[in-house]
């Protein structure tokens, strides 16, 4: 399996995710929306699965191989979200979202190689990153959520919709406290101390805190809807500055240890 083949994969699966959001949005029809998902979920982790065998080494390594599992994330979230609260756009945005990170790839896959640094040798590394993904996944889907309730015109969101979104915030919240943890002690494995102010680290510390104030202001400020959804987006524009920002950043060259596909 090679990065070239990726394209026969991508497009069944994104067909699949396609005709499940289609039967979402037509209603009454979970089990053909949930089959199409899952098995576009299947596709997409053949690939991933392949080019674990052929890389004999996680591909978790570069930007592209990281975009690759929240493709694969983006639509299991999505999934789980539809089958949690029957929104049936949410299969629609998430395979949106899916299709970008796939286009992207195939436009700009980076280096695909066996090469696997020293500190990336290490037992944490596939829980590491796969816990952060699925924690982005989850707080891409609130994000998306929050859009969604922000541009709806002159209509004020349901508390059932607020609570939506405090839900996937909160699972994915408590999934990057997990890779925060697991990073830690990553570190202390690798070099010897559990913090060191790398531009990562102090990036997902940011992050981590923004997305603690809005479950603490969602706590005191039940009611206030508008100020707690532009926290939402804020906070997902610092994690995305966590997540890849971090590769452009002067102050992240030739010094930050997590620059690995630079």
């Amino acid at each position: 399996m090679s990065w070239t083949d990726f394209w026969m994969f991508a497009l069944p699966a994104f067909c699949c995710w396609l005709a499940g959001a289609w039967f979402a949005w037509r209603g009454n029809r979970i089990a053909k929306a949930c089959g199409f998902t899952l098995a576009g979920l299947l596709i997409f982790a053949a690939f991933i699965i392949g080019l674990w065998v052929s890389l004999e080494r996680p591909p978790m390594r570069t930007m592209g191989e990281t975009r690759l599992w929240y493709s694969f994330f983006l639509p299991l979230v999505g999934l789980m979200t539809y089958l949690r609260w029957r929104y049936k756009w949410i299969l629609s945005f998430s395979t949106v979202l899916a299709l970008v990170f796939i286009g992207v790839n195939l436009l700009k896959p980076d280096i695909h190689n066996k090469t696997l640094m020293p500190a990336l040798q290490s037992p944490w590394f596939v829980p590491h990153v796969i816990v952060y993904m699925f924690a982005y996944a989850m707080l891409g889907a609130a994000t998306v959520m929050a859009l969604y309730l922000l541009l709806r015109k002159n209509k004020r969101p349901a508390a059932m919709e607020m609570d939506m979104c405090d839900n996937l915030v909160q699972i994915g919240f408590s999934f990057m406290t997990l890779g925060l943890l697991s990073g830690a002690l990553w570190a202390k494995e690798a070099w010897g101390h559990y913090w060191s102010w790398d531009p990562k680290e102090t990036w997902a510390a940011i992050t981590w805190f923004c997305y603690l104030s809005y479950i603490h202001y969602r706590l005191h400020r039940k009611t206030s809807y508008s100020i707690a959804l532009i926290m939402l987006l804020i906070s997902f524009l610092l994690l995305q500055m966590a997540w890849y920002g971090i590769n452009y950043l002067p102050s992240a060259q030739g010094v930050s240890v997590h620059t690995y596909s630079m």
